[in-house]
C-alpha cells in the first residue's frame, strides 16, 4: 500500500512540476511578444519627430496637427499598460494619418523623397506592429488559458500566476478613418 501512495505522490509532484514549467513558458511568452510591440512602438515614436519636421519645412501654418502628433508620441513613450498604449497608439495612428493627408495639401511635400521614405518607413512599422499584436494576443491566449484551467489552476494560483491583458481595438479603431484635406 505504501508503494502505491508513493508512486501517486511522484506522479502528483511531476505533474506539478510540468504544470509550473507550461506556465513560466507561456508567461514568458507574453512578455516576449509584449516586448516585440514595444520594439516596433520605439521604431514608430524614432520616425514620428523625423516626419514631423520633414512636414514642417513645407505646411508650418499645420501648427496643430504637428504638435498633437508629437504630444501623443510623448503619452505614448511612457505607458507600459496595454490598454492604455491601445489608446494612445490608436490616436496617434489618426493623427499620423492627418500629417500624411497633408502630402495632398502640399505638391513638393508629396514630392520629397525624405518625406516618402518616412512615409515607407512608417508603413513598413504598421505592419510589423499589426503582426506583434496578433502574436501577443495569441501568446495572452495561450497563457490565460492555461492559468484558468483545471487543474493548472491550482499550480497557478500558488505560484501568482495572473492573467494577462488582451491588446484590445478602441471603437475609434475599428471605425473607418475619415481624413478630410483643406482645399
Amino acid at each position: 500500500m505504501t508503494l502505491f501512495w508513493t508512486i501517486v505522490a511522484i506522479l502528483l509532484l511531476a505533474w506539478a512540476v510540468i504544470a509550473y514549467n507550461r506556465l513560466v513558458r507561456l508567461r514568458n511568452q507574453v512578455r516576449t511578444a509584449w516586448a516585440d510591440i514595444d520594439v516596433q512602438l520605439t521604431r514608430r515614436h524614432d520616425l514620428v519627430p523625423q516626419l514631423v519636421e520633414a512636414v514642417k519645412a513645407y505646411a508650418s501654418h499645420e501648427r496643430s496637427v504637428l504638435e498633437a502628433v508629437a504630444t501623443l508620441r510623448s503619452r505614448a513613450v511612457g505607458l507600459n499598460s496595454p490598454a492604455q498604449l491601445a489608446q494612445v497608439e490608436s490616436e496617434l495612428e489618426q493623427a499620423l494619418s492627418r500629417v500624411f493627408a497633408l502630402k495632398e495639401a502640399y505638391p513638393d511635400l508629396k514630392a520629397s523623397d525624405n518625406f516618402a521614405q518616412l512615409q515607407r518607413d512608417l508603413v513598413d512599422v504598421e505592419e510589423h506592429l499589426q503582426y506583434a499584436r496578433r502574436f501577443y494576443n495569441g501568446a495572452v491566449r495561450d497563457y490565460n488559458n492555461t492559468v484558468q484551467r483545471v487543474p493548472d489552476v491550482a499550480i497557478a494560483r500558488i505560484g501568482n500566476f495572473t492573467l494577462s491583458e488582451f491588446y484590445q481595438a478602441r471603437d475609434e479603431e475599428r471605425a473607418a478613418v475619415r481624413v478630410e484635406v483643406a482645399p
